[in-house]
């Protein structure tokens, strides 16, 4: 399968980590956090993987009279020893697409172990503390990271009929080739799922930082943080209703599906608004 693989050029990594991403993620979560990363890391493009096999010819846009393609990018941070890839979710053959990550991750870099993030929407409020989740190829790699603050003790099963998510398919994929690896599982509250969510952003290059020894500067996302959770405060003062709303998820309540439809068209109209 290497000949959808194009190589731009070959880094010198030794045993990197590997970070994956995807565009379309709960809360924009893999863009923002990859693109934070490449960006504040200088990573630089190394190698992609070839658009035809697995996107529909409906996902080619034009810009400025040129085509663009889906992209799926490869970077390298020598300086930390580390590779982030950033994608749009592959459409078709998710297998040969994902066995491709993991082709570069084992036959050109000899991993040493691989994360890929992703957003879980949940039925709680934005003030209320929340803990990452994650999932692991072995349990010797969850004993590692046990001192990591992660969440460990998830059950989950796919619904009949459904597939599992990308992540969950990496991740089984990485077990099978014997590659260390781990999910990692942000919570947004599902009234954020369809705008940005810093805090969890925030919370996941928090994670990467501390173990990366990364050095990240925050100042730009707490900033925008603040600016944030200020317009949902501003929301709550000039309306009870949603003041209640979010009262009841703070109180660990549930909300009928009226009350949720009515939060999430709320908070849509209050931060796209603000936003203009």
């Amino acid at each position: 399968m290497t000949e959808l693989l194009k190589i731009i050029s070959q880094p010198k990594l030794r045993k990197p980590t590997m970070i994956v991403g995807w565009e379309t993620d709960t809360a924009q979560l893999g863009t923002r956090v990859t693109d934070f990363l490449i960006k504040n890391l200088d990573a630089q493009p190394f190698a992609d993987i070839a658009p035809e096999e697995f996107f529909p010819l409906g996902g080619v846009t034009i810009e400025n009279d040129i085509v663009q393609f889906p992209q799926s990018t490869f970077y390298a941070c020598r300086e930390h020893n580390l590779i982030i890839f950033r994608s749009v979710q592959p459409r078709y053959e998710w297998h040969r697409f994902l066995s491709l990550i993991i082709d570069i991750a084992q036959d050109f870099y000899r991993v040493k172990e691989m994360y890929a993030v992703g957003g879980m929407i949940i039925m709680a409020a934005h003030t209320v503390p929340r803990e990452t989740w994650a999932t692991f190829s072995t349990t010797q790699f969850k004993k590692t990271l046990s001192s990591s603050q992660l969440f460990r003790e998830m059950e989950f099963e796919t619904p009949p009929g459904s597939r599992p998510t990308l992540n969950s398919y990496l991740l089984w994929i990485a077990k099978t080739r014997k590659l260390t690896a781990a999910n990692l599982w942000v919570p947004v509250p599902f009234y954020l799922a369809g705008h940005d969510d810093h805090y969890a952003h925030k919370q996941v290059l928090e994670f990467f930082d501390k173990r990366l020894k990364l050095n990240l500067d925050y100042d730009t996302i707490d900033t925008s943080i603040k600016q944030q959770h200020d317009k949902l405060a501003r929301l709550r003062q000039s309306s009870a209703e949603i003041d209640g709303y979010l009262r009841k998820l703070e109180n660990n309540q549930g909300l009928a599906e009226e009350e949720r439809g009515a939060l999430v068209k709320a908070v849509d109209e209050s931060l796209r608004k603000r936003m203009k």
